[in-house]
């Protein structure tokens, strides 16, 4: 019964993720705000709502380090598909396709990952009111990237990436549907997260790694189905900017829990061994931003070297983080 709860769960998710990919792509056009911003942003925080409950539910059910686990894990998971990116797109060498200023986007999510690691190893203990001033300065931070990556896209007419055609459905069509899609992914992830808990403990893995590696696969999903998506449709900016702008959004997602936590600092709740996985996510991140920056011409087999090095660097730091006792 179980695994057929999962499988309705998925299948629920993959519908809501494709949908978010088409809508993302409608107000794209008809805002005029470019898709690279719109993956970034919009699409970004859409797909990375499951993070976020499942940070508030850890809260609910007295279990910071599986948020920790998850949303670290979520930053190398989103980093893996990156790879995907390339190998669904290798006939048009997807990742040398988008607009370098996905470098933005991706320093500031490495920017954001090394604020988190770095307070709670400091374990800074200053609040305002209830809220500690590190996750206010991360809540902060976010908003000021914002605000450059909307800058940086320069005046509307340059930011769109195609016009608008009698095919392309009109801007309350797009948001509807993109709302309905996000909402559906409310809705369902937190089945799915219980019921991906339940099969979880079949394995007897602690919470954390279990958060690293089980919790963040799952809630990665509407970010892999959109990726997927969009690349099919050969909109690569959407795909990119909504992995990179889904690592700015998780940490983000951390100092917004904190303002629903009441018994304290919630960065000084999560164990300073996740500091390991941050790490992780941001070598993988710093990864994708060289190779997008640089725009290597060379391949293994037909795969980019910038993606062969991300799957590489995934695989040993899985590896890395269960021998060094995450996983008992």
């Amino acid at each position: 019964m179980i695994w057929i709860e999962f499988i309705l769960s998925s299948a629920l998710i993959v519908l809501a993720a494709v949908k978010l990919a088409e809508y993302g792509d409608v107000i794209a056009i008809r805002t005029n705000l470019g898709r690279a911003f719109i993956g970034v942003i919009l699409m970004a925080a859409a797909t990375s709502l499951p993070e976020f409950l499942t940070a508030i539910n850890s809260i609910r059910l007295d279990i910071p380090d599986l948020s920790g686990g998850n949303i670290f894990g979520a930053n190398m998971y989103n980093m893996l598909l990156l790879a995907f990116v390339s190998l669904l797109g290798w006939r048009e060498r997807a990742l040398r396709k988008v607009r370098r200023r996905h470098g933005l986007t991706a320093g500031g999510s490495v920017f954001m990952i090394l604020l988190a690691t770095f307070f709670i190893y400091a374990n800074i203990d200053i609040k305002i009111g209830w809220v500690g001033i590190d996750s206010i300065i991360i809540i902060i931070t976010y908003f000021v990237l914002v605000y450059l990556l909307r800058v940086s896209t320069g005046a509307p007419g340059e930011a769109m990436a195609e016009e608008p055609d009698d095919s392309t459905p009109k801007l309350w069509k797009g948001l509807l549907g993109f709302s309905i899609a996000s909402a559906v992914l409310v809705a369902v992830m937190p089945w799915m997260v219980r019921v991906a808990d339940d099969i979880a403990e079949l394995s007897g893995l602690s919470e954390g790694f279990i958060g690293v590696a089980l919790m963040a696969f799952v809630t990665t999903m509407p970010e892999l189905v959109a990726t997927i998506t969009a690349v099919r449709m050969r909109v690569y900016d959407l795909a990119i900017g909504n992995l990179f702008g889904s690592n700015m959004f998780n940490i983000f997602a951390l100092g917004l829990v904190d303002i629903l936590f009441t018994k304290g600092r919630f960065l000084n709740t999560i164990s300073p061994e996740f500091i390991l996985v941050g790490f992780i996510g941001m070598i993988m991140t710093l990864i994708a931003l060289i190779g997008n920056q640089a725009r290597l011409k060379r391949r293994l087999i037909f795969v980019e070297l910038d993606a062969t090095a991300l799957v590489v660097t995934f695989i040993l730091g899985m590896i890395l983080i269960y021998n060094r006792g995450l996983g008992m």
